[in-house]
């Protein structure tokens, strides 16, 4: 396990420095984001085939229609996180492979995930128990619905894109201050920031993005 932690070759200590310095030249410059990347082995969330392409600054396929999303992003929404006034409770939207998921777990005090495909899940659920990150809490769920009992959270994060901010989640923040950030569109969508203050919402488009769309229900299959 260790080996496999540490990785060899394309999965190296010295292949992950590079992807570092690559996100510190596109702008990534909080040192604690940065160090997740030598923290949390990257190519432990794709299959072995892929695992030469974990430190590439692209998404990767992990199945079921869905991506682990490109290092690149993953940083700056954790700055994004990390930048919210109050940033203890996180919520994530979609679990997917858990590299978001752990990443978040190395940088604030609890982390809830929700995920909607069951195997995703679980193969998501082993890889977090294999790095002993031990402040999370997975559920399978709809992620329009969020996680009402165990609301309200400082950030929610959103790995997926629906067509407008979901009211459910949004209700779901602490009253003053907390942050809604997701991708929000159909055809153009833009990594999105919602601060909520009271019954007001100042709304910020980051930048362009593509990422799969948001899906209600559950699936259970294998």
């Amino acid at each position: 396990m260790k080996e496999q932690l540490n990785g060899i070759g394309m999965t190296s200590a010295r292949t992950r420095a590079r992807l570092i310095e690559r996100l510190f030249e596109q702008g990534i410059r909080d040192p604690r984001v940065l160090d997740c990347f030598n923290k949390v082995p990257r190519h432990l969330f794709v299959d072995e085939a892929l695992g030469h392409k974990a430190y590439e600054d692209i998404s990767v396929p992990i199945g079921y229609a869905q991506t682990l999303s490109q290092p690149y992003i993953v940083a700056r929404m954790t700055e994004l996180v990390l930048q919210a006034p109050h940033h203890e409770t996180v919520l994530e939207i979609g679990t997917g492979s858990g590299f978001q998921t752990c990443v978040l777990a190395n940088v604030v005090s609890e982390v809830f995930s929700v995920e909607r495909i069951e195997p995703l899940q679980q193969k998501a659920r082993a890889r977090i128990r294999a790095l002993k990150l031990y402040n999370t809490q997975l559920k399978m769920a709809d992620g329009f619905l969020g996680w009402p009992t165990q609301a309200p959270f400082d950030v929610i994060i959103g790995t997926a894109a629906p067509s407008e901010p979901p009211k459910e989640l949004v209700d779901q923040l602490i009253p003053d201050g907390g942050r809604l950030i997701m991708p929000i569109g159909e055809e153009e969508q833009y990594l999105t920031v919602i601060d909520k203050h009271g019954d007001e919402l100042d709304i910020q488009k980051i930048e362009p993005v593509v990422f799969v769309p948001m899906l209600q229900g559950v699936k259970r299959e294998s």
